[in-house]
């Protein structure tokens, strides 16, 4: 069922006022063909809204596209015998408002949510909440139940999981992150899920392009980034334990119980990753299109300040909190 049936936005929608060009480049060997779902591009809403587009899959690939059960974008294709390029690029407007602009109070009872909403409060593989219960109301069960709740738990995590590059593995959930206490954005994500699920709070994990609109450039590569939504007030709110900073202009790609729902590929055999490119950064869209060569000297983004393009008219604005530091994660 699409998301937009259960969101009841009760904020004025923000103007979508910036340009963020929003791309991968993932490149596969294969001995024999190889069946593939491709999940990287991402879908219209209210807050996001894909003003052009390319998608690419070489050589000749047929590819046919979907939508599944979480509402996620995602194509059908058989990887050949040989390489493989699978590549996508937007350019997707996006509000220059922080996202936490829209974050509402508003806890809802179990037997009060949409009955399509239930699943999100349950366990998955990844996100075992039921392993988590004691844990959790022993550190947060003194916390006011809605944003309270959800803030101390990213605050938590944001603390006392480390954040280890090249640590993710595909056979650890959430219970296990917290008792080796570090991780990678995905492990991050996965146990701020498993604990709001521990409190009956909908929430599911979430992939993303995370462009450094407002904050400053850490000179490491660009990878997708992991996070969550809650449901609270009658919408989905993002939360983000990996930065446990409020962000402007990220572009949701998928969502589900877990990274089973957000992988950017998912192999019916055997094929090996030989190039992975991402890239997400603010341009003046006037000047920059689909299909030109990813050049960062034309970035808007990567500073404290957001800027926007001279043909707008707007002078750049300044954050209201500290200047951030943003790193990328994967």
């Amino acid at each position: 069922m699409r998301e937009d049936i259960h969101q009841t936005p009760a904020a004025p929608l923000p103007a979508l006022d910036l340009a963020v060009r929003a791309g991968c480049e993932l490149t596969y060997q294969c001995e024999v063909e190889t069946p593939a779902l491709v999940t990287f591009k991402p879908r219209h809403d209210a807050y996001q809204s894909i003003r052009h587009e390319s998608v690419v899959f070489e050589p000749d690939l047929a590819a046919t596209e979907f939508e599944d059960d979480h509402g996620n974008i995602v194509y059908r294709t058989v990887l050949k015998p040989g390489t493989n390029l699978l590549r996508y690029d937007a350019i997707v407007m996006v509000p220059s408002a922080r996202e936490d602009f829209m974050h509402l109070d508003e806890p809802i009872p179990p037997h009060l949510l949409p009955a399509s909403l239930l699943r999100y409060t349950l366990p998955s593989r990844y996100c075992d909440s039921d392993k988590l219960l004691d844990f959790a109301w022993r550190q947060f069960g003194h916390l006011p139940h809605g944003l309270s709740r959800v803030r101390g738990i990213c605050d938590w995590l944001h603390r006392h999981i480390e954040y280890l590059t090249g640590s993710g593995s595909p056979n650890i959930s959430a219970h296990d992150v917290i008792e080796r206490r570090y991780g990678v954005c995905r492990d991050l994500a996965h146990c701020a899920v498993a604990l709001c699920r521990t409190f009956n709070i909908p929430a599911r994990y979430v992939s993303g392009y995370v462009p450094d609109i407002g904050c400053e450039d850490p000179g490491t590569p660009m990878d997708f980034h992991a996070y969550m939504e809650v449901f609270l007030g009658g919408r989905w709110q993002v939360f983000d334990a990996r930065f446990n900073t409020p962000r402007t202009g990220r572009i949701r790609i998928s969502a589900g119980y877990d990274a089973v729902n957000s992988a950017f590929t998912t192999l019916y055999g055997a094929a090996t990753l030989t190039g992975f490119y991402v890239w997400s950064y603010q341009v003046d869209a006037e000047v920059v299109g689909v299909g030109d060569p990813v050049d960062l000297s034309q970035r808007l983004c990567g500073t404290p300040e957001i800027r926007f393009p001279p043909s707008q008219g707007s002078a750049s604005q300044p954050l209201t909190s500290p200047s951030l530091i943003c790193g990328k994660s994967g």
